[in-house]
C-alpha cells in the first residue's frame, strides 16, 4: 500500500540507488492541446503502485517497475498502459474505512472511479477502479479535479423527477426501482423526486401541475400502457406552459425537458427501441451518461379533440386483442396476453374502413423496396401534397413512427422506419385466411421479411386518417368479451399499449418532437434491419 505521495511523480535520481524505479513508457501523446495533462502522479491499482496521468479526455496509468541492474527495458516494455475515456465516468468518490455506525471521517484509502462498461448485446454495467493513496492533500486535489471534469459533461442529469408504476407486470417496478435504479442515481449524486402512482392517470394528473423547469429529465418505471401516458403527459404539459389549447394541435411545441424509460413490464416496446435489450440497469446508465436522442411522436386526433401523443398505434387484430386483455386484468399478465390473443386469433375478424394517407416525399434515390408493396411517389417541384384513399375490409392497421422493437420482434414491427427520419411507417393487412396471416405473425419473430406476403402493403407516410365505415360486425358473444361501449361509432385502438376508444382518427407525424434518454438503435447490433426481401 502506498503511504503519502505528491501530485507529481518523483525523480529517480531523488531516491536510493537500491529503491529506484523505472516507470513504463506512457502512449505517445496526442498533439498539444488534445489532452494536455492536468495532474500526474502514484496511486496503487490492483496491488501494484502505478503513474497516473489524467487530462480532460482520458485517465492513463502504467505499473512502476523495479529498475533492472543491468538497465533492461523490456520488462517495462510488457507492461501495458491503462486507459478510461473520461465520458465514460459517472462519480467519483473519496474512498474511506468507517467503523460500523461511523457515517463521518475515517481512515482515507484513496478514491474510486465508477466508469460505463460496455458489454455484449448492447448491455451496459458499472465498474469500479479504486486508487489507493493514504495523502488527503493529494487526494482531494485529484478529487475535485475528476469533479470538475465530470461537470463538464452537458446533458448529465442532475435533478429527475421519476413516476414509478407498481402495477406494471408481475409488481415488479418498485422493486426494481429501489434495488436497481435507485442506488446509481445516488451514485451519479443526482437528486430524485419520487411519486409511485396510485391510480390510471395519476402520473398525467401530476405532470400537468410539476414545475418542470425543477428538473433535467422525466423517468418512468413501468411498462408501455405506463411509458404512454408519462410521454403524453410531457408532451401536454409543454402545451400548456406555450399556451396552446389541448382541444387540438396542429403543430406542437417541443417537450421541454428528456424522458427516461426504465423497463419494467411485459414487451417494453420503446425500451426494446432506445436500449436494444430490456435491462434495467443499462437503461439507468444511459440517463445517468446524458445519452439524449431526438425521437418523432405523433398526435392522435379525432375531428374534434386531440386523443394523446405517442409513437406507434394498431388498429384493428392488436387493437382487439389488447381491448380483450384489459378486460382480463384479474390474470397474470403473461397468461392474460397469450389468452387475449388465441381468442382474437380464433375469432378473427376485418374492420370495413377507409384510410387517407399522404404519402412522404423522397428523392427516388433514397427510397427502398420491400418485400411487400411498399408505396412512395416522388414530388415535383410546385406540386401540391396529394392525399391517397384506399377502402376495404383490413385486419389489422399499423400506424408507427418507431421501429417498434422487441422480443417477439426483434426486427422490430416497422423494421423500415426510423426514431428521427419524420416518417411513420404504415402497415395495411388486407382480408386473408386465418393460415395465412399467422404465417405473416410468424415472421415477426425470425429473420424473414414479414411484409413479403401479397395481401400487405407498407406505405411510408407523414399523415393518415382512418375512417371506419360500419359497425365492425362484433357479434354479441365478442361485444361481451371486449366490454363495448354504447357508442356504437367507438373502435379499440391500442395506442403505445394502452387501449383508447374511437371512431374516426387523424394521426400527424412530428419531427424530433421530444428528447428521450437512450441512443439510436441504427447503431446497435440488435436493429441491424434492412428492408431487403429474404
Amino acid at each position: 500500500m502506498l503511504g503519502a505521495a505528491g501530485p507529481f511523480l518523483p525523480r529517480s535520481r531523488d531516491l536510493p540507488e537500491d529503491r529506484r524505479r523505472r516507470v513504463a513508457p506512457l502512449e505517445e501523446e496526442p498533439p498539444a492541446g488534445e489532452d494536455e495533462t492536468l495532474l500526474r502522479g502514484i496511486f496503487e491499482i490492483g496491488k501494484r503502485s502505478c503513474d497516473v496521468v489524467l487530462s480532460a479526455r482520458r485517465l492513463r496509468w502504467s505499473p512502476i517497475v523495479p529498475e533492472s541492474p543491468a538497465g533492461d527495458s523490456s520488462t517495462a516494455l510488457q507492461l501495458k498502459e491503462e486507459i478510461i475515456e473520461m465520458k465514460d465516468v459517472f462519480s467519483v468518490k473519496v474512498k474511506r474505512r468507517r467503523f460500523v455506525g461511523q457515517k463521518r471521517g475515517g481512515t482515507l484509502l484513496g478514491i474510486t472511479i465508477f466508469k460505463c462498461l460496455h458489454k455484449e448485446e448492447n448491455k451496459l454495467t458499472d465498474c469500479a477502479i479504486h486508487l489507493n493513496n493514504f495523502s488527503e492533500d493529494h487526494c482531494h486535489s485529484w478529487f475535485r479535479c475528476l469533479k470538475e471534469i465530470l461537470n463538464g459533461f452537458q446533458n448529465r442529469p442532475k435533478s429527475l423527477k421519476v413516476f414509478v408504476n407498481p402495477s406494471s407486470h408481475k409488481r415488479e417496478a418498485i422493486h426494481i426501482y429501489y434495488e436497481k435504479v435507485s442506488p446509481l442515481f445516488k451514485l451519479a449524486d443526482i437528486k430524485t423526486d419520487v411519486t409511485v402512482t396510485e391510480y390510471e392517470g395519476h402520473a398525467l394528473s401530476v405532470l400537468k401541475e410539476c414545475e418542470l423547469q425543477a428538473f433535467d429529465g422525466v423517468v418512468c418505471v413501468g411498462g408501455d400502457g405506463f411509458v404512454s401516458e408519462v410521454a403524453h403527459g410531457l408532451l401536454l404539459k409543454a402545451q400548456i406552459d406555450a399556451g396552446k389549447s389541448t382541444d387540438y394541435i396542429a403543430v406542437p411545441v417541443r417537450a421541454s425537458v428528456p424522458l427516461g424509460v426504465i423497463p419494467a413490464g411485459t414487451t417494453n416496446i420503446l425500451a426494446y427501441t432506445l436500449y436494444g435489450i430490456k435491462h434495467a440497469v443499462t437503461a439507468t446508465l444511459h440517463i445517468i451518461m446524458g445519452h439524449i436522442q431526438p425521437v418523432d411522436a405523433c398526435t392522435f386526433s379525432t375531428p374534434s379533440r386531440l386523443l394523446r401523443f405517442g409513437f406507434s398505434a394498431m388498429f384493428g387484430f392488436g387493437a382487439r386483442t389488447l381491448a380483450l386483455a384489459e378486460k382480463h386484468r384479474w390474470m397474470p399478465s403473461s397468461q392474460r396476453r397469450d389468452f387475449a390473443f388465441v381468442k382474437t386469433l380464433a375469432d378473427l375478424k376485418t374492420e370495413k374502413c377507409e384510410l387517407s394517407f399522404l404519402p412522404l416525399q423522397i428523392p427516388q434515390e433514397d427510397s427502398c423496396e420491400n418485400g411487400g408493396k411498399k408505396k412512395g411517389k416522388n414530388k415535383k417541384k410546385g406540386s401540391k401534397d396529394q392525399w391517397h384513399k384506399i377502402q376495404g375490409d383490413f385486419l389489422n392497421v399499423s400506424i408507427m413512427a418507431i421501429p417498434c422493437l422487441c422480443s417477439m420482434a426483434p426486427r422490430g414491427l416497422a423494421p423500415n422506419t426510423r426514431l428521427n427520419n419524420g416518417s411513420m411507417a404504415l402497415i395495411v393487412v388486407q382480408n386473408t385466411s386465418r393460415t395465412e396471416f399467422i404465417k405473416h405473425l410468424k415472421r415477426y419473430a425470425s429473420v424473414k421479411n414479414q411484409f413479403s406476403f401479397p395481401f400487405v402493403e407498407t406505405y411510408t407516410v407523414q399523415e393518415v386518417k382512418v375512417q371506419p365505415r360500419i359497425k365492425s360486425g362484433l357479434d354479441a358473444k365478442e361485444n361481451t368479451d371486449l366490454n363495448a361501449t354504447a357508442v356504437d361509432e367507438n373502435y379499440p385502438w391500442n395506442i403505445d399499449g394502452d387501449l383508447v376508444e374511437a371512431s374516426e382518427v387523424h394521426v400527424r407525424v412530428h419531427p424530433q418532437l421530444i428528447n428521450l434518454y437512450g441512443v439510436n438503435t441504427d447503431d446497435l447490433e440488435s436493429s441491424k434491419a434492412t428492408c431487403n426481401c429474404i
